[in-house]
């Protein structure tokens, strides 16, 4: 029913979480905060009454998404690998390569 508002719809159609009488919807982003409390009451009416449970509540919980740090230069690409494979380390010095040529 929320097509049209398109941060709503990615914001419902994300996955959510039913704990006893509570949706918890993931929320990843505080600018999401707002909007979910702005529709909440709405979403809990349609709801309770699609549902026919007269106490279900909804709520939005903050989950950070962490990135990890991307290597752009040959140094940072072959200490990346290295970190995942340590031979690497023992195969540069003895052939005595250097990662940044």
């Amino acid at each position: 029913m929320r097509k049209d508002q398109l941060a709503e719809y990615h914001l419902l159609k994300r996955g959510f979480e039913l704990q006893a009488n509570e949706l918890i919807i993931s929320i990843t982003n505080p600018v999401e905060e707002p909007l979910l409390a702005s529709i909440k009451t709405d979403l809990v009416m349609y709801l309770r009454e699609k549902l026919g449970n007269s106490s279900i509540q909804v709520r939005g919980v903050l989950n950070e998404i962490t990135t990890s740090k991307v290597a752009y230069t040959n140094k940072e690409k072959f200490e990346s690998l290295a970190s995942k494979n340590p031979q690497l380390i023992e195969l540069r010095n003895k052939f005595g390569l250097d990662p940044d040529y």
